[in-house]
């Protein structure tokens, strides 16, 4: 029998990959998406003719019932959020709203229709955020530093509460961060990569940053959704962490990515005030053992491959 999946966040990077993997799989595939005058599909437009869209809300609590009635999912893969860090303190009770109570409301929507089904919450090292100990792993105390960190730690034991509450399987991925081609141009990877190609392609002439000396565990999506995928197939429902375990600085992907194009960073990046948080996450590097030792996952891509890959993507992209 075919199994039927219901991904918010559809739309999204990990959205986008976690939807080929399952249609590749066999899955019957839908898929939450928001009301909006202006249709954002352009990371799923290649399969929007195999999947099905359910229009909703994480702040709609009808909507979410309405979406598992119809989807009948038997897998539940919560991808939806306000997921820019630098905008949660401009927006900081919206995000809370759906990071961390639309969390409850998709929850409530499972166990009233279908609460035999399998539930992955997208959870985030910038939970981590003061970090206790390097490298960090499940048991290591968050400590959030953005009122994203703060929604998506609300989003984590809520999680945890169904699942000893009620008995759902109701699993967290606590992932590190996870980039690609296909990555918002908001985000500093693929503001970087993005950026490096207009100046390549003589669009521009200097890149604007915040703090260079961030360090951040860096992996390809691609292989990250995967690993959603893998908790959700495990016997009983447990949290994990997903990362790659080496940890790099922002510095050192503009290195590589200048450098892939055959230029110098420190003749084009900029130090921006502007772009410097209120609260910087200075270290974050994961222990991604138990992942590798209960599901057998690893990733893939490696740093300089991710990197590369991404300067490969909008050097095509823009020079069309």
């Amino acid at each position: 029998m075919t199994k039927r999946v219901l991904i918010t966040g559809i739309t999204g990077q990990d959205g986008s990959y976690l939807a080929e993997l399952l249609l590749d799989k066999g899955y019957e595939v839908f898929g939450l998406v928001r009301r909006a005058s202006t249709p954002s599909t352009e990371r799923i437009e290649h399969i929007l003719d195999r999947i099905t869209l359910l229009v909703g809300e994480m702040t709609d609590q009808t909507s979410l019932i309405e979406a598992m009635e119809a989807s009948q999912a038997d897998e539940v893969y919560n991808l939806a959020a306000q997921s820019f860090v630098g905008d949660s303190w401009t927006i900081p009770v919206s995000t809370g709203d759906v990071d961390g109570l639309g969390v409850t409301r998709l929850l409530e929507a499972i166990r009233r229709v279908k609460p035999e089904a399998r539930f992955y919450q997208a959870a985030t090292s910038e939970m981590y955020g003061k970090v206790h100990e390097i490298p960090q792993s499940e048991t290591t105390p968050f400590h959030p530093r953005s009122p994203y960190g703060v929604g998506k730690v609300y989003g984590y034991y809520i999680t945890l509460n169904y699942r000893e509450s009620y008995g759902l399987f109701a699993a967290n991925g606590i992932l590190f961060n996870h980039e690609s081609p296909r990555r918002g141009l908001e985000f500093v990877t693929r503001k970087i990569t993005n950026q490096v190609s207009r100046i390549k392609l003589g669009m521009a002439t200097e890149l604007r940053l915040g703090n260079l000396d961030s360090k951040r565990d860096w992996g390809f999506a691609g292989d990250y959704v995967e690993g959603m995928w893998r908790i959700l197939q495990a016997d009983a429902p447990d949290d994990y962490v997903l990362a790659t375990g080496e940890t790099h600085t922002v510095r050192e992907f503009c290195e590589i990515a200048f450098g892939h194009v055959g230029l110098d960073y420190n003749d084009h990046v900029v130090i921006d005030q502007r772009f410097v948080r209120p609260a910087e996450v200075e270290l974050l590097l994961g222990d991604p053992t138990k992942a590798k030792t209960h599901l057998g996952w690893e990733p893939k891509v490696s740093f300089r491959g991710l990197v590369e890959m991404m300067v490969d993507a909008d050097m095509e992209r823009l020079s069309r």
